[in-house]
């Protein structure tokens, strides 16, 4: 990389020029976690077996792992 690039992006690198990490995101990621594994699971049998249905569910608990439920969740507090 050119240096004067390394120099216009060690601007956006400094650690304390970021917001504060002190959120009141309290909820615990297992359960986040645990529907993104078991909707990838339902997404990877429901092609092995050709099913719409359980791929359509599969991606449905996956977006709602990762998207849905954790905005909802900020949003609610």
């Amino acid at each position: 990389m050119n240096g004067s690039v390394l120099l216009a992006m060690s601007d956006f690198l400094d650690s304390g020029s970021g917001p504060d990490q002190s959120g009141d995101f309290q909820v615990s990621p297992t359960f986040f976690v645990v529907l993104l594994g078991v909707g990838f699971l339902v997404g990877v049998f429901g092609h092995i077996v050709e099913s719409k249905t359980l791929v359509a569910l599969g991606i449905g608990m996956v977006f709602s792992a990762t998207v849905a439920l954790p905005v909802l969740v900020a949003l609610s507090n």
